[in-house]
């Protein structure tokens, strides 16, 4: 071997390099490669496994249960650390490298990176069928992982060794750029891992990646000016890429200087503290009534990294106004372009930044800013009514539940939730007191995200309270993790709420015609339909039997108890209480569309489509 070179099997090669790669925002770098997950088979054991014993020293290793939940575990530690920091994943090919897609589209959804290194067939096909292979009639080819292909930012089989070196560098660059990344997948046919080749050095030094701030076009620039100038009810609508871009000061200071109200979409919420008084809270579908109206009255929306979502646009009939433009700022051109708007393509912190400068001395109009500021203390009205708990010795309600947590956390916890009735509840009523602490993967809506994500937070964020809000339904997805928690001493904790069945699909199931069919755990009734006893499952002893430490709540009072004694336990631990199924959270303030029969037999459904047809009325597109 030549002084510039090293001998290496793929599998090490790849650990080298991966271990040896950063990121650097505004002076301060960070491992882009900060861990690897991993459950091996015969796919991955003899190759990256035997590269992760052997460069231990470089690349942590961690132990999963569930290779969705592997992801789900990366995508939240990448979330938590403002998307400057990953971690990889590995798996076996066939139902290992499979069980990725869900949580690659998550990632991907959300804009959020991972690295993913599946297994995959022998690229010589020396060994042809082996297990687990997907033998495809015309494309000899095609294997598994292909389904991870429209899931990914970026897609390469490493068929040679040497093929690793710029395909490894393209998929650094996709994981580390803000306006590109998501999953990333390399599939790693089991041969090549092991096959060894002559690396230059250079591959495997430091290599730093730095995450651009771009600024705002001068002419994009002048013309969002004078949109706001001439707006007379404008209205910031704050998306997730206000938290990537580390943006809330920024933020904060054009809301102070300008007078314009903020409303947040889920993964924006927290992007003014709660109690700021330009802050209305959750829009869309699932936000308050201040934020609403004032969307339905709005003659300029100012989207800040925002995806604009049907849940945020309320399935194109929140933003009512007839003359109503919208202005977006978006590092992404194709988010930005959203709604027929005008645009600023830029970083989230150098546009909100370069737009207060711009507007020095311009002020909101002092009657619409009275306005959203007494719709404000309405809906905080609102907010105590449903967390109010009269009779500490009833079982709580949900969003009493919610508000006994809210009394117990600090301003530091991160509080994560992804499904079910529960998103509704926290983007209408939870009071976000800091930019990380309101943690809600809602661009997939992935039940059993919760738990695995709780601990890739912990990881990122050690010392930090970390809370998973869990019902039944998710729990029984995906509840392996909390072994994992277990194994390595992460003292998360998880708030487990039984209502015997899916409480948000049937409430929408009632609303759509659907009569709340198939969505509770109870026994068949002598009709054949699930409308028996509930079921005599206990979770809290299930999770008990993974290890956890459980606290179980059936009153007011011993909730309150419970989740104090759970944010100081050092070890993981479990809330567990049954809620009163009584609705208590405000209803929708705005629509979301989901299709109803167009012709039933079933009254149900008849009423239903009358109420659909009416609000589908008020559908618009804006070019």
């Amino acid at each position: 071997m030549s002084a510039a070179t090293r001998r290496l099997t793929t599998a090490q090669a790849l650990v080298r390099f991966l271990a040896a790669q950063y990121t650097e925002r505004d002076g301060v770098r960070h491992r882009l490669i900060a861990g690897t997950w991993g459950i091996f088979g015969h796919g991955n054991v003899a190759g990256v496994g035997q590269a992760l014993v052997e460069y231990a020293d470089v690349m942590p290793y961690h132990q999963g249960r569930n290779e969705q939940s592997m992801v789900h575990a990366a995508v939240a530690h990448a979330r938590q650390l403002n998307r400057l920091s990953a971690q990889a994943v590995t798996t076996s090919i066939g139902p290992g490298a499979t069980n990725l897609v869900t949580g690659a589209a998550l990632a991907t959804v959300n804009r959020l990176p991972v690295l993913l290194l599946p297994g995959d067939y022998f690229a010589s096909h020396a060994a042809d069928p082996l297990l687990q292979q997907l033998e495809h009639p015309v494309g000899a080819d095609v294997s598994v992982n292909d389904t991870l292909r429209p899931v990914s930012r970026y897609f390469d089989r490493i068929n040679r060794p040497e093929a690793l070196i710029a395909s490894a560098l393209n998929a650094m660059r996709v994981l580390a750029d803000p306006a590109e990344t998501g999953a990333v997948t390399l599939a790693l046919p089991q041969d090549v891992q092991a096959e060894a080749y002559d690396w230059p050095e250079e591959f495997f030094a430091d290599r730093v990646w730095r995450v651009r701030r771009p600024a705002p076009d001068p002419v994009e620039l002048e013309a969002a000016v004078r949109a706001v100038r001439a707006a007379r009810r404008p209205l910031i609508v704050a998306g997730g890429g206000v938290h990537h871009s580390e943006a809330e000061d920024a933020l904060e200071a054009l809301v102070d200087a300008t007078g314009v109200p903020v409303a947040s979409t889920q993964a924006g919420k927290g992007s003014l503290r709660h109690d700021h008084p330009a802050d209305l809270g959750g829009i869309g579908h699932t936000g308050t009534a201040v934020s609403d109206e004032l969307a339905r009255n709005a003659d300029l929306v100012i989207g800040v990294g925002t995806r604009y979502t049907d849940f945020t646009t309320a399935s194109g009939t929140l933003f009512a106004d007839p003359d109503v433009r919208f202005l977006n700022l978006n590092i992404t051109g194709f988010d930005a372009h959203k709604l027929g708007a005008r645009t600023l393509v830029c970083d989230a912190r150098s546009g909100l930044e370069a737009l207060a400068g711009a507007l020095a001395g311009h002020r909101v109009d002092p009657a619409y800013e009275a306005g959203y500021r007494a719709g404000k203390e309405r809906w905080e009205r609102v907010v105590e009514a449903a967390y109010r708990a009269d009779d500490e010795n009833a079982v709580p309600t949900q969003t009493q539940v919610l508000g006994a947590l809210d009394a117990v956390v600090g301003d530091a916890d991160v509080v994560i939730n992804a499904a079910g009735s529960l998103p509704g509840d926290l983007h209408k009523l939870w009071r976000a007191r800091s930019p990380r602490q309101y943690h809600l993967e809602y661009g997939y809506s992935c039940m059993g995200y919760e738990i695995p994500a709780a601990i890739g937070v912990q990881q990122a964020a050690p010392g930090t309270p970390v809370w998973a809000l869990v019902g039944d339904g998710t729990y029984l997805m995906m509840p392996t993790e909390i072994v994992t928690a277990v194994q390595e001493r992460l003292p998360v904790k998880m708030v487990l709420i039984q209502n015997h069945g899916y409480a948000s699909i049937g409430g929408l199931s009632e609303e759509t015609g659907g009569e709340r069919f198939g969505t509770a755990y109870r026994y068949r009734a002598e009709d054949g339909t699930f409308t028996g006893a509930p079921l005599p499952v206990d979770l809290a002893a299930n999770a008990a039997s993974l290890g956890m430490d459980v606290l179980r709540a059936k009153t007011v009072r011993e909730l309150r108890h419970a989740l104090a004694e759970a944010r100081a336990a050092e070890r993981p631990t479990c809330v567990y209480v049954e809620t009163d199924p009584a609705p208590t959270a405000p209803p929708a303030e705005a629509w979301w569309d989901v299709p109803v029969a167009e012709v039933a037999s079933r009254e149900a459904a008849v009423l239903a489509r009358e109420r659909y047809e009416a609000r589908v009325a008020g559908r618009r597109r804006h070019l």
